[in-house]
């Protein structure tokens, strides 16, 4: 059967992280990750208050065809090399990631479901819906605590760009979702039953390869 394919998405501060550290949690070596934010495209030829002015929250802002020969290589069977983003200096670093082909590979971003192509790589869309208010001071928190950004940077950022993005490209995209879960990983029952489908595939996978499946019924 190969890899499951499950693109999750929804609006910065969402609960999309949440949601893939449950699973990453529940199924360990048989998931893999992939983040939109890792394919923001390099911008060396710029300052770093240059880059501060930069829309981030537009589809043009991200190497989205780079990810999608990504996604297509793994479905082949081949690892691939993950670029590494660094929030602080808002760029792309010389690192890469090796990302080797699993059973489920989860593809995380707020914009996964604005191009096409891209969708066509995803087995399940799963967009997750939590209210603007929860989701601003979520996103506060984290580029603050976790991305070492200065709080007048990220609230400007929010309604400079981020607010209108959404509006513009990332609310409407949820049309394409299979599935709509609200308040992401927190969402107990939404959850078991995404996990269950995963359980599913793996299990399937391993009786093809000819293996016992070593996921316990939790």
């Amino acid at each position: 059967m190969g890899s499951l394919i499950i693109g999750i998405a929804g609006g910065s501060g969402s609960g999309k992280t949440t949601l893939t550290r449950r699973l990453q949690q529940q199924f360990k070596d048989h998931i893999s990750v992939l983040y939109h934010d890792s394919y923001y495209y390099r911008h060396d030829e710029l300052t770093l208050d240059e880059r501060h002015t930069l829309n981030y929250d537009h589809p043009r802002a991200f190497d989205t065809p780079l990810l999608t020969r990504h996604l297509k290589e793994l479905k082949k069977g081949n690892s691939i090399e993950c670029p590494v983003y660094d929030y602080a200096q808002y760029n792309r670093t010389d690192e890469v990631v090796v990302v080797h082909p699993t059973d489920v590979i989860v593809v995380k971003g707020i914009l996964i479901f604005a191009e096409r192509k891209l969708r066509e790589q995803m087995d399940i869309k799963i967009y997750v819906d939590t209210d603007a208010d929860v989701r601003v001071l979520r996103r506060i928190k984290r580029d603050v605590e976790e991305r070492g950004r200065e709080l007048d940077t990220v609230i400007n950022q929010y309604l400079t760009t981020v607010k209108p993005m959404h509006e513009r490209f990332v609310e409407p995209s949820r049309h394409f979702a299979d599935l709509i879960i609200l308040e992401g990983g927190e969402n107990q029952v939404a959850t078991d039953m995404l996990i269950g489908r995963i359980r599913n595939h793996i299990a399937k996978n391993q009786s093809e390869q000819g293996g016992a499946s070593s996921l316990s019924a939790k």
